[in-house]
């Protein structure tokens, strides 16, 4: 964030050049010169550009299936939008951390170790009360939770966790467990305070209420699949799993059992209101079809078949005589 203008310091700048006590020239040959990056090497960067892009995928993935479960779930419009995929040590992380705050500790399993949910307090009343039958108005002081309130929130924790299964099943097969919920980060140690973790923030808006959901993983846990974080690995990946032979039998069998609508028009005719109103028991409407005549089949909202209606085990039927339109690919 170190270059990042604050609108103070771009409104002090324009000043300066307004004033003339900052030259335009002189700031373009600042640009021109050789910049020389900070580097710490008491904490490298152990994650590259690429693996933080591939975790930015995986996690724009998972707040869009996981804003359509919370949702569904709250029943209450819902927006998650990844703000932000860095890596920071496990001290400064904590340090950001609000007291009290919603603390889920989890296993990853097959991997080892542990890593954490963390629900801003603001957000996760608003889930509370949404659950517990109200609107979703957070209290007007923030508390630690009760036994009720936590036992609801590791319940809804585990459903968030579940929807990292399906955006991580491309790199690796996941098994998320809640461990325990804490209030206080203060009081958790979960890796040394050096650690590098890979921190991903994302920005969650329910109703008035804006609120932050951040997951954090060690380097120590992702380090066995550190080589599979590629965006090519990734892809490549979930477009073999997209043509297997099981994921085809899969679409199959779904396509096989998709309820379809089907109607047959015996025929068509028109007449007024009166005679409408006036139909009654015996009465016999003329139509534009003869008894021989060919009449259609409608799936969905196309006509696909003709055939001629019949008598087949007491019901009425229809025997297909002709195929209007041949499936395609398409469709």
């Amino acid at each position: 964030m170190s270059d990042v203008l604050s609108q103070n310091e771009i409104d002090d700048l324009l000043s300066a050049l307004s004033t003339g006590s900052v030259d335009a020239n002189e700031l373009k040959e600042e640009q021109t010169k050789k910049k020389v990056k900070l580097y710490d090497f008491r904490r490298p960067n152990k994650f590259s550009k690429d693996q933080i892009h591939t975790l930015q995928v995986i996690y724009e993935n998972y707040a869009r299936s996981l804003g359509t479960y919370l949702s569904a779930h709250l029943r209450a419009p819902l927006q998650m939008e990844v703000l932000s995929v860095e890596q920071l040590t496990y001290d400064e992380f904590i340090r950001s951390i609000p007291n009290p705050t919603i603390f889920s500790i989890f296993s990853l399993y097959p991997l080892e170790g542990s890593a954490i949910l963390e629900i801003n307090p603001n957000l996760g009343f608003t889930f509370l009360d949404r659950l517990l039958g109200g609107p979703g108005i957070v209290p007007p002081k923030i508390r630690g939770l009760t036994e009720i309130e936590l036992t609801v929130m590791e319940k809804l924790g585990q459903k968030m966790l579940d929807a990292l299964q399906e955006p991580w099943e491309s790199i690796i097969e996941l098994d998320p467990v809640i461990e325990r919920i804490e209030t206080n980060p203060q009081f958790t140690q979960l890796v040394s305070p050096g650690e590098i973790m890979i921190i991903v923030s994302i920005e969650v808006k329910m109703n008035d209420e804006l609120g932050m959901i951040n997951m954090c993983i060690p380097f120590i846990v992702l380090e066995p699949i550190i080589e599979k974080l590629s965006v090519h690995y990734y892809y490549a990946q979930s477009s073999n799993q997209k043509k297997s032979p099981e994921n085809e039998t899969t679409i199959k069998q779904k396509l096989q059992n998709t309820a379809l609508p089907i109607k047959v028009v015996l025929g068509e005719t028109v007449i007024t209101v009166k005679d409408l109103l006036e139909l009654s028991v015996g009465d016999v409407v003329p139509v534009n079809k003869n008894i021989g005549d060919e009449i259609e089949v409608i799936i969905g909202q196309r006509t696909k078949f003709l055939g001629k209606p019949g008598i087949h085990n007491n019901k009425s039927s229809i025997q297909i005589t002709k195929v209007l339109e041949e499936g395609n690919e398409n469709e």
